[in-house]
């Protein structure tokens, strides 16, 4: 009879031994028989049942451990170039194992989310655990779910927090990667239905509390319906794209085109140069050059890309990650003009004049070479002066005839008279841990300005070349503002002292003046809120209804085909025109393009309010340790419920519930967009200056409540107690502010009816 191991030598061998880990191997090892074997049965179930291993089929393991073949999903390289992933399956206690891929000459390149099946080797005294050598890659899986992990004796179930999915997933006791009950966890597909026809999940993420930062935006995905994980075989096809080449293609190498976008820009799909034109017929003049990656080289109509494309209809973007309409291979690679590497474009060549104004222009299919990637920031500094390594060379050809391009083409923009609104753009800044750190306002340069008239002028020249060619296309439509909601701005300006024309055709020099009537002021940003309010939503339509806000007869999206389908069909429409290929637009698509229009004008929207969403969760977020803080702010809007409240520091909307304000019933007028208190007559109305106490800040909803402290810096009135001194004058003063603005309002009524029938009588004569 051989003496039975110590729980420490077995513990020790299952960690020599990970690959002769079943009980017969153990047994083996020790020289176990007979009844020796028994022994050894119950100390494997009492080590099971310590947690120090894990029963897997016939063999045990070692939970802080993972075993030496195992699937990693690929995290993506780190600022050092190294690439790391991370397991699908971790048991332990313990922090998840940093493993490092360390990849060979042969193997084919990885790139985040892809998943791998890898020999792994523990490593110490390094900054990972494991070193991971690929056995090969495999396909993702394209059915994911988020939901609440709820434990159960059977192991676990998740309810989807998609109200659109009702189904609960059951989740086997080796598959809920450590998951607590009532955390928030990300799951996918793991095998045939199991009891009571529930689908089989695997946990392959724990983001913890439902409230925390990291679910924030994956909550908003999910409730919206943003498709966010591409289907195995749109993933295959991508993978096996190509860069193309120079065949049927004019050779842009040698221009010097640069990119120019956000120091946090995922990828880079436009490039512009200019340079002063040498044609005598135009003196004075400028040449601008746009290139815009080529995706319909690689996203062919009726293609598995393609279909994931459409359904997508556009990419959505978020503080913390973005959810690509097209897979990274080319959103982040083929489709992205990378400083230095040949990439395919449709680029179109515009002659501006001295004054700014388009007087031709060609479109070309094209190979460029990116000059630079430069950032806003950049660029600006470059032209003014102060110019960094990377931009001083380019001064002189690249940057200065940049801007005095755009300089010549601001006269023609002031000419055009489009909307000008201005509103600041909030950016939430994250730690890694995505916690909210700062909210700051995004600066507004010139070389913002610079790139988005360029893409205009782009975006016009499209439109005009398929009318020209009598090409079906998708235009970009804008209609005019909606005449009840004109009315409305009207009384928000006249609340604050300001005029809009009224009694003629409404052009958008009539609402610019308003804006610089307001510039400068206190109301500056209420009246530019108040005239975005007024205006209609922009759609995608094959019927060319004009863009009323850039004050053009025909515009079309040509310049985002990365992150937008209807580019995507604008540059097919183009292909199609010049005869460059069989990549244009196919009989089908045209058949469709009113039912195309319509979805992606619907997943735009859909887009805008999970990103809106989002950002008003994380703000909430970032407020949620100050209650009881005070802010300064300005009413935006009253409600008969209550007033709404944008806060100086954050730009957070918040929401003043009438319980709230006051120590009196306010009355609420609909016409004039007002509170009034009834027993002191105090109003409350949009432009107001107000202090307010944060009362409450729900991260989950995004909800933010708030006290009124202030109006227009004074203290709140309140009512006189009942029948002291005051109280009944004060009252009355109340009620006569009433009537005499019922009466103003009678007034205006019956002057609109005369007018009205005015009119009549001179149409009869």
């Amino acid at each position: 009879m051989a003496d039975l191991p110590t729980k420490d030598d077995i513990l020790r061998w299952v960690e020599d031994n990970p690959t002769l880990a079943s009980k017969r191997d153990i047994a083996k090892a020790f020289g176990l028989r007979g009844a020796d074997r028994v022994e050894l049965k119950r100390l494997l179930k009492e080590l099971e049942d310590e947690g120090h291993l894990e029963k897997r089929k016939k063999t045990y393991r070692d939970p802080e451990r993972l075993p030496p073949v195992t699937v990693l999903e690929v995290a993506g390289p780190d600022d050092a170039g190294d690439l790391f992933a991370r397991p699908l399956e971790w048991h332990g206690e313990g922090v998840e194992p940093r493993v490092l891929v360390v990849p060979r000459a042969s193997d084919p390149a990885l790139g985040a989310g892809d998943r791998i099946l890898a020999k792994l080797a523990p490593v110490k005294g390094e900054g990972h655990n494991y070193e991971a050598r690929l056995i090969r890659r495999i396909g993702a899986t394209p059915r994911r779910v988020l939901g609440v992990f709820r434990k159960d004796a059977e192991g676990g179930r998740i309810v989807p927090i998609d109200k659109g999915d009702g189904k609960e997933w059951t989740v086997a006791p080796d598959a809920m990667h450590g998951a607590k009950d009532g955390e928030l966890v990300e799951a996918e597909h793991a095998g045939p239905k199991g009891r009571m026809g529930r689908p089989r999940a695997r946990v392959v993420a724990r983001l913890g509390d439902p409230s925390g930062p990291k679910a924030v935006s994956l909550i908003a995905i999910h409730q919206h319906g943003i498709p966010h994980d591409f289907p195995e075989e749109v993933l295959e096809e991508a993978d096996r794209m190509k860069p193309a080449g120079l065949s049927g293609r004019e050779d842009l190498r040698d221009l010097p085109l640069v990119t120019i976008d956000p120091e946090d820009a995922r990828d880079h799909d436009d490039a512009v140069w200019a340079h002063a034109d040498d044609d005598p017929k135009n003196p004075g003049g400028h040449v601008v050059w746009v290139a815009i990656a080529d995706v319909a080289q690689y996203v062919r109509p009726g293609s598995a890309l393609d279909r994931e494309a459409r359904r997508r209809g556009n990419s959505s973007y978020f503080p913390d990650r973005v959810v690509p309409m097209l897979p990274d291979r080319l959103s982040g690679d083929l489709c992205s003009l990378h400083e230095g590497v040949p990439r395919a474009v449709i680029a179109v060549r515009m002659q501006i004049d001295a004054e700014g104004r388009r007087i031709g222009h060609r479109f070309v299919r094209g190979l460029m070479r990116s000059a630079a990637s430069l950032t806003y920031a950049q660029a600006q500094a470059a032209e003014d002066g102060a110019p960094d390594a990377q931009t001083a060379p380019l001064v002189a050809d690249v940057i200065h005839p940049l801007f005095a391009a755009w300089r010549a083409m601001v006269g023609a923009r002031e000419a055009r008279q489009p909307l000008e609104l201005e509103l600041p753009e909030r950016k939430v800044e994250l730690s890694e841990e995505g916690q909210v750190v700062a909210v700051r306002f995004r600066d507004r340069l010139d070389a913002h300005k610079l790139v988005e008239e360029f893409m205009v002028a782009a975006n016009v020249a499209a439109a005009e070349t398929l009318i020209a060619k009598k090409s079906p296309l998708l235009f970009r439509v804008h209609e005019e503002p909606d005449p009840m909601k004109l009315d409305a701005l009207r009384e928000t300006a006249q609340a604050a002292g300001l005029t809009l024309a009224k009694g003629q055709v409404l052009h958008t020099e009539h609402l610019n003046r308003l804006l610089d009537q307001a510039a400068g002021s206190d109301e500056a940003e209420l009246i530019n809120m108040a005239t975005l309010r007024a205006m209609t939503q922009a759609y995608y339509s094959p019927a060319n209804l004009g863009h009323f806000g850039l004050a053009l007869q025909s515009y079309a999206h040509f310049t985002s085909p990365i992150r937008r389908y209807a580019d995507l069909i604008v540059h097919r429409a183009l292909i199609s025109a010049h005869g460059w290929g069989d990549d244009g637009l196919s009989r089908d698509e045209v058949e469709r393009l009113e039912q195309t229009a319509t979805h992606i004008s619907e997943t735009e929207r859909r887009s805008m309010a999970a990103e809106r969403d989002t950002t008003d969760r994380y703000l909430a977020a970032y407020l949620s340790d100050r209650v009881g803080a005070e802010f300064t702010g300005r009413i935006s809007g009253v409600a008969r419920f209550g007033a709404f409240v944008k806060l100086d520091e954050t730009g957070a909307d918040g929401l003043i519930p009438m319980r709230n304000i006051g120590r009196e019933y306010f009355v609420f007028d609909a016409k004039r967009q007002e509170l009034m208190g009834a027993d002191t007559g105090t109003v409350i109305k949009p432009g107001q200056r107000v202090t307010v106490r944060l009362a409450e800040a729900a991260p989950v909803t995004g909800g933010v409540a708030l006290e009124l402290l202030e109006l227009e810096d004074e203290p709140l009135p309140g009512p006189r107690p009942r029948g002291g001194a005051g109280g009944a004058p004060r009252r009355k003063a109340a009620q006569a502010k009433r009537k005499t603005a019922k009466a103003k309002d009678k007034a205006e009524r019956k002057g609109k009816a005369a007018q009205s029938a005015r009119k009549v009588t001179r149409k009869r004569r």
